[in-house]
């Protein structure tokens, strides 16, 4: 059992790809810069470990730091993911987390930058601390998403019991947020730094749906109809790319139908409406988001 696992490992360590690696670096690098310049100075809590990182760090004795929590707090939890998440996720998100705490480290205690009182760049303005120090540390998040792993032991936690709880993954890490504002503001004694706190998660949020999923995300169309090869047709000549087109039965009728699969960019809907209803005025279209598309060029 042990030989076998043994194996398991090194050929998923095989598996990783050194190219990978500068993505969570940046990643880990540009969420330090979130979190300590805009973040921590004026005392507003990020999500997940990082936020719990600052909260001990607040409370418990100056050699204690934010680096020493993120390192301490990340590892055994990213650790006790491995089996069921595997070596190479495991690796860049370690990887990340210890550029992330380096990084930390760097410019609290090594570079000369005052990040005591204030935040350097934005005052002690909190709104403009929790919206920036959001989408900087959204963005380095994203960032290690789309490299493989991730850089908050909170999301593995969630990954591994919240289907157990019957609940997603985003109400897990959600829920766990809230009681860790809940906490922070019954120890500070104020309800204003966590409020703020809030407003940084949801700025971290769609900043990290963004850097994921791209700013212009397209659009996959399903069309049933009896007409599929006129449309096809049309909408191959109008956009100049395929289209898909899968046999069909009539759930009520019992008729056969063709579903026509298309993928459009955001601006060209309204000319691919036009061109179905003109064609099949009857035909059901359903429009939805796609994160990602790929694609082989030589075909």
């Amino acid at each position: 059992m042990a030989s076998k696992m043994k194996t398991d490992i090194l050929r998923a360590l095989r598996g990783l790809r050194w190219k990978n690696f500068p993505l969570p670096f940046l990643a880990g690098c540009v969420n330090a810069f979130g979190v300590t310049i805009f973040l921590a100075p004026v005392k507003l809590y990020d999500s997940g470990i990082s936020g719990t990182s600052i909260l001990l760090s607040q409370i418990t004795p100056e050699k204690l730091s934010l680096s020493l929590f993120l390192l301490l707090l990340n590892i055994p939890l990213f650790l006790f993911g491995a089996k069921k998440l595997g070596a190479a996720f495991t690796v860049y998100s370690l990887f990340a987390v210890a550029v992330y705490a380096g990084a930390a480290w760097l410019i609290t205690d090594v570079l000369p930058i005052d990040v005591t009182m204030a935040s350097p760049l934005a005052g002690q303005d909190l709104l403009l601390c929790a919206l920036f120090g959001g989408v900087i540390s959204g963005a380095g998040s994203g960032l290690t998403i789309r490299s493989g792993g991730a850089i908050d032991g909170i999301d593995v936690l969630a990954v591994i019991f919240a289907k157990g709880l019957n609940i997603t993954v985003g109400t897990f890490v959600m829920v766990y947020n809230v009681l860790l504002y809940i906490v922070c503001g019954c120890v500070v004694h104020s309800w204003i730094l966590p409020l703020y706190s809030i407003v940084t998660y949801a700025a971290g949020l769609k900043t990290v749906d963004f850097v994921v999923e791209g700013f212009d995300r397209s659009k996959e169309v399903l069309i049933v109809t009896d007409k599929p090869k006129p449309i096809s047709d049309a909408l191959i000549d109008a956009f100049g790319c395929g289209t898909t087109k899968i046999a069909a039965v009539g759930g009520y009728s019992n008729a056969e139908k063709t579903v026509i699969y298309f993928v459009v960019n955001r601006f060209q809907i309204a000319r691919m409406r036009n061109i179905v209803r003109q064609i099949d005025p009857h035909a059901f279209m359903t429009i939805s988001d796609v994160a990602d598309v790929f694609k082989n060029n030589d075909r």
